[in-house]
């Protein structure tokens, strides 16, 4: 089983009790950050996102049972106060538990069901290369983004286009796709940019990254660009638990060079892994 694989696992044989991000790393044997990225990249759901969801789920489903004790109901999915378990609730489902139960149906309620793994790794990834890279200036549209509203980063490329070669301090012919400010809940901000000589004279808008010179793993991603969720997906699931690396919570990056198209997405890329020395 491959770290996603395992946490999913573990999140479902442990679904009633107070488990928290640092146990389903424990149990994936790896860390944090790893089982984080990874479990995003295999599902597109953050692990503790689909673990509340997966709460609340079967929550619903116990009060279309006509279970008498809402509180209980809450505590048993992980809420302290009714006050809590409502919000959360109203947040997922868009009603409230009284309704629910009243009701005595989830027909209307958008339920999360138990994660069947999709299988989309890749048959062969080719091997990395290693490179210690220089310093990098990055400057470029910043967005936030969940696991679940990533999907919009095509678009977010669409609006950075008009500025690429009009940009101050504007250095190579290369963009980048730079990964920064992860957390525990699997947001991360995403800046499509490129490499500027200093951050002087940027338009106000632009978000701006310094990416240390540090080892990186350097994967080829050849196909289509609307393939390499396959791609990152391998990386962070098959590659690096069999590799004996450990990631570097640095930013991660994709690299666009001259041979990639936007307009059709071809051309191919790298992705850029951190790893310790």
């Amino acid at each position: 089983m491959n770290p996603a694989e395992k946490a999913l696992w573990f999140v479902e044989s442990h679904l009633p009790e107070a488990i928290s991000l640092d146990d389903v790393a424990a149990s994936s044997g790896v860390s944090r950050f790893h089982v984080t990225r990874a479990f995003g990249a295999a599902t597109g759901r953050s692990v503790m996102g689909y673990m509340r969801a997966r709460r609340l789920t079967e929550a619903a489903r116990r009060l279309a049972g006509g279970a008498p004790d809402i509180l209980r109901v809450a505590l048993d999915a992980g809420y302290n106060s009714h006050e809590a378990f409502t919000r959360a609730f109203r947040d997922q489902f868009g009603t409230t538990p009284e309704l629910v139960r009243a009701q005595g149906s989830t027909k209307t309620l958008d339920l999360v069901e138990p994660i069947l793994m999709e299988q989309s790794l890749l048959a062969h990834l080719e091997p990395p290369r290693f490179e210690i890279s220089r310093p990098l200036l990055i400057a470029g549209l910043g967005e936030r983004y969940s696991c679940e509203t990533s999907a919009a980063i095509p678009m977010q490329w669409q609006r950075f286009g008009p500025y690429i070669g009009n940009i101050p301090g504007e250095t190579g012919d290369v963009a980048y796709g730079v990964c920064v400010n992860g957390d525990d809940a699997g947001n991360f901000d995403y800046i499509a940019g490129v490499e500027v000589s200093d951050f002087s004279d940027l338009p106000r808008e632009f978000a701006r990254v310094r990416v240390p010179a540090r080892k990186f793993a350097v994967f080829a991603h050849r196909e289509h660009i609307s393939t390499i969720r396959r791609t990152v997906n391998t990386i962070w699931n098959r590659w690096l638990p069999a590799s004996g690396h450990e990631i570097s919570d640095a930013p991660d990056f994709e690299r666009y060079g001259p041979d990639f198209d936007p307009r059709t997405g071809n051309g191919g890329l790298e992705i850029w892994i951190p790893v310790k020395s």
